[in-house]
């Protein structure tokens, strides 16, 4: 069964090399917003999926699907999530030519207006 997760690149790994070259892996932070505390999550890619993450930058804005791996060492039990698929999203309001969002805000104003001493300043934005 595969698992998405879709959120900000944070961190990319260095690519591991292990038994002499024949096992490559290379992780990726992803921080996804969970309500009011963010979660930093790993998610290793192995053999020819390392690949992916060749042009993933951090600040990116990803969608990845993966697996749930789980294993017992010495009675102890230990899970990881490796991912097999990664997207890039569209890009953020600030990288975009358009000034389109992707969830179809309309794009924020790059100068001030004209009229700024009648806007009222008595509204509370929060």
């Amino acid at each position: 069964m595969s698992y998405e997760l879709a959120g900000v690149v944070k961190l990319v790994q260095e690519v591991e090399t292990f038994k002499n070259g024949s096992f490559t892996k290379r992780g990726v932070v992803v921080t996804v917003e969970d309500g009011k505390f963010p979660q930093d999550i790993l998610i290793e890619f192995v053999q020819d999926k390392v690949s992916l993450l060749e042009n993933v930058n951090t600040g990116d804005d990803v969608q990845i699907t993966f697996n749930i791996r789980g294993r017992e060492y010495n009675g102890r039990y230990f899970n990881n999530l490796q991912g097999w698929r990664l997207e890039k999203s569209g890009g953020s309001a600030t990288s975009s030519s358009t000034g389109s969002t992707t969830d179809n805000r309309p794009p924020m104003p790059t100068t001030a207006p004209d009229n700024i001493e009648e806007i009222d300043s008595d509204i509370d934005p929060f």
